[in-house]
């Protein structure tokens, strides 16, 4: 794997760009706008290897950073190549489906797998030391991307759970909305780590559903995405949860801001894929009432620390 194609020119995708061309590899970077490349990072100077293109390129292998909800209509356009790794996270809305769903429909037969961790962009691009999961039902195409992707500073791991690694990463946005509302609603340390804790349950039961390994979520992809998501105003989740927990709205606070929050539209897509497998998210739930408008922060709150005393 000498090309990588990094699809999406927001700040996951230009920490990606520099990631691949940095661990070796001929790197094309597809924008929708190329003349606002590097808007997303401000003072993060793309090197003149990475080639910027407004036309959806092939390579050895493709990596997709475009938000989740747009991943289906960019999927279904590229052309011919190699394999594609997902580097977005959540549920698409409407169809409930986890992004490689999206890309098996999009690119029947085309192997893929997903990037997962605690990963944020400003961090990658500069080169400071992380670590991530690259899931993929074969081992061969876990240990290919592995390869073409790892360096001295970013640690890349196999897993062969994808599912749950999937679940980690959707879920792990929703948790962190309900982590900075408890925070920003004044409610305390102690009640975050409560919350956090009971959401990485649900993140368990709900990977079990679906077909995945409960014991994933102790992972990178799970634990370690949920300590930082959960925790950093860094986070544009826990941010949003920040203001949302001070009594701002959801439609004022998504006005102010131009990157996406990936958690308000996984919220009610996840509760539905949850709810048609079996499994109990109070949690995520009640994050989706809130940002849904059907319920308020404080019956959010209430109806959590109601819920019937049983063992752990």
């Amino acid at each position: 794997m000498n090309s990588v194609a990094v699809i999406g020119a927001g700040a996951w995708g230009l920490a990606l760009s520099l990631q691949a061309q940095r661990a070796g590899r001929r790197v094309t970077l597809w924008a929708r706008d190329p003349a606002r490349v590097g808007a997303r990072l401000p003072g993060v100077a793309l090197p003149a290897a990475i080639t910027v293109t407004g036309t959806l390129p092939a390579a050895d292998l493709v990596l997709l950073a475009v938000p989740l909800q747009h991943l289906r209509g960019i999927a279904a356009a590229l052309p011919p190549g190699g394999p594609l790794l997902c580097c977005a996270k959540g549920i698409e809305a409407g169809s409930l489906a986890l992004p490689l769903e999206i890309l098996a429909e999009a690119q029947p037969g085309r192997p893929a797998g997903v990037l997962s961790g605690p990963n944020f962009a400003r961090e990658i691009a500069a080169g400071q030391p992380a670590a991530a999961v690259v899931a993929a039902d074969t081992e061969a195409l876990r240990a290919e991307i592995v390869a073409a992707l790892a360096s001295a500073a970013f640690r890349l791991y196999g897993n062969d759970d994808p599912v749950g690694a999937q679940v980690g990463g959707a879920a792990k946005n929703v948790i962190a909305i309900a982590a900075g509302a408890v925070i920003g609603a004044g409610l305390g340390e102690n009640a975050r780590a409560a919350l956090i804790t009971r959401g990485l349950a649900e993140l368990g039961r709900l990977a079990a559903a679906l077909g995945g390994r409960a014991e994933t979520v102790a992972g990178l992809s799970g634990l370690g995405d949920l300590l930082l998501t959960a925790t950093s105003p860094a986070s544009r989740n826990y941010s949003f949860g920040l203001e949302l927990g001070a009594g701002a709205g959801v439609a004022e606070i998504l006005a102010r801001r131009s990157a996406v929050t990936e958690g308000v539209a996984t919220a009610p897509a996840l509760v539905a894929r949850a709810m048609r497998a079996g499994a109990a998210v109070p949690v995520c739930a009640a994050v989706a009432g809130v940002v849904g408008g059907r319920i308020t922060l404080q019956q959010a709150i209430a109806a959590l620390l109601a819920r019937r005393l049983r063992d752990e």
